[in-house]
Parts: C-alpha cells; sequence; structure tokens
C-alpha cells in the first residue's frame, strides 16, 4: 500500500497542503521509526509505522487552519476521527483509521471530550497499540504550521503544551516518553 497515491485521492499535487501534509508526515515518519528502532524489545511493526504515520493526519483538509491553508468546515480537532472516517470507507484495515483517530494531542478521553463540549464522537480516542503511541509522540515534535515547523521542539516543551491542554495528556505523554527513553 503506497500512502502518497492514497494521500493523492484527497490532494492535489503541488498545493501548499498537500506540500505541508507530506512534509510534516515524512518528518513524523522518520521520528517514528527512530523511536521504533530503539523499541525492538516491543516488537512494533515497521511496515504499519512506515504507512500509518504517513496517513495520520490525511483528514486535515476536512478542517479550518488558515495557517496551513486547511479550507474545510469542521474545526482543526475533528482532523482525526474525519480521517479515520475516510480511511474505513477506502477499505483499509481499522487500525490505520485508529491511528488517524487516536494521535491528537496525546489521546483524547470520553471524560475530555463531554466536560469539554468536543465536536467529536463521545469516546475514547486515546492510543492503545505500541504503534500508535509511537506515531502519537512522534506527531509532537513537528508542527505543520510553517511558522514554527522548523523550530525544534523539546520533550519538557511538549510537556508543558500538553498540560496547558489537560494534565493527563501531559501525564500519558510523559509515561510514554519515558518509555521510549526520550
Amino acid at each position: 500500500m503506497d500512502p502518497l497515491t492514497i494521500i493523492e485521492k484527497f490532494y492535489k499535487l503541488n498545493t501548499k497542503l498537500y506540500q505541508v501534509l507530506v512534509e510534516h508526515s515524512r518528518i513524523v515518519t522518520e521520528k517514528s521509526l527512530d523511536i521504533a528502532k530503539n523499541l525492538t524489545h516491543l516488537n512494533p511493526d515497521i511496515e504499519f509505522i512506515k504507512t500509518a504515520a504517513m496517513l495520520h493526519d490525511i483528514g486535515i483538509f476536512m478542517t479550518r487552519a488558515q495557517s496551513i491553508d486547511c479550507r474545510g468546515d469542521a474545526p482543526y480537532i475533528c482532523h482525526g476521527y474525519l480521517g479515520r472516517i475516510l480511511l474505513d470507507e477506502l477499505g483499509l484495515p481499522p487500525e490505520y483509521g485508529l491511528v488517524c483517530e487516536r494521535h491528537t494531542g496525546a489521546g483524547i478521553t470520553r471524560k475530555n471530550i463531554i466536560s469539554n463540549s468536543l465536536p467529536l464522537p463521545q469516546r475514547d480516542m486515546i492510543p492503545l497499540s505500541i504503534e500508535e503511541k509511537i506515531i502519537c509522540v512522534a506527531d509532537k515534535y513537528h508542527s505543520k504550521n510553517p511558522k514554527l515547523a522548523d523550530k525544534n521542539t523539546t520533550t519538557h516543551q511538549i510537556i508543558k503544551e500538553l498540560e496547558k491542554i489537560d494534565p493527563e495528556h501531559a501525564k500519558r505523554f510523559s509515561i510514554w516518553a519515558e518509555e521510549f527513553n526520550l
């Protein structure tokens, strides 16, 4: 399965959004593979990671995010579950869509969704598999926003940003970062 072929079903080549998505996805894939190579004792599926990391943000075009040229109707926080719907409708194995849905923040709980009135389906969307956790963690080290894309983000900075969203997000990320020796 070629992730670029799948991406090109929804994104026009040589557009700003295509370039932002593919560049970010390549960086996240590279970071995911770097993390995975140090976790051989957990037996991560490297081939799955290569494809799933490239597809994790496929739903962004359906959302509003002017800084990266997303002109969809949904709030940006919806890009994960919308990506899952896209991949499920294409008939991909469900594990790919789950990466999309579960990578946002450090996962989002049903409780978070309800208490913050988030425009998301009311279910837990937290990474469960080692591959989901790796991609979720890797994603936090690179921003799609062109103003921040070249910034080197540290684990400490990510934790501080996640604490602003919710202490549980920061705690989850901290556990994974420690487990992954980041």
